[in-house]
């Protein structure tokens, strides 16, 4: 399983390429419940054969799991990682690629030129936005990039807008 995971190694920018390939791994594997469903400790004095039975599955499955995404993450990230189990790394993980699709998204539709800062600084600034959006799987239109950025600039620039409207 660790060699149909490993070609995409974590690095804290590529969460989407790292969890679908997780997946395909898990659902192949029959593993995928591991980062849907909470491990929850039971009292083993009162457990049922079969929830004892259950839970010893779950913790298996989700230390091998678990083993295998801090594998393919970069040592930054193991080090931050290591101790956590997959559900609670899935939904870490996925938690902070929302906030800063937020951030960039925001950043990106606020975006003006900083003081001092040209304007061919400004427009690969709002490129760069483009680009994190689509890696963070929140594609932008074109048009509606153009738009965003044609609107970012100062009025001084409004008779060179003109012409894209």
């Amino acid at each position: 399983m660790l060699s149909l995971c490993s070609k995409v190694i974590l690095d804290g920018t590529n969460y989407n390429d790292w969890i679908r390939n997780i997946k395909m791994a898990l659902r192949f594997e029959h593993k995928e419940y591991v980062l849907e469903t909470e491990l929850v400790d039971i009292d083993p004095d009162t457990a049922t054969p079969e929830e004892l039975a259950s839970y010893t599955k779950h913790y298996d499955d989700a230390t091998k799991v678990a083993c295998i995404m801090i594998a393919i993450m970069n040592p930054e990230l193991q080090r931050v990682y290591e101790d956590y189990w997959p559900y609670e790394m899935h939904k870490e993980l996925a938690e902070q690629e929302r906030i800063e699709r937020r951030e960039v998204e925001k950043a990106f539709t606020n975006g003006k030129p900083r003081d001092g800062e040209s304007i061919c600084s400004h427009m690969q600034r709002m490129q760069g936005y483009v680009e994190r959006l689509r890696k963070l799987e929140m594609p932008v239109h074109e048009d509606l990039a153009i738009d965003i950025v044609l609107n970012s600039l100062p009025s001084s620039y409004d008779q060179f807008t003109l012409a894209f409207i």
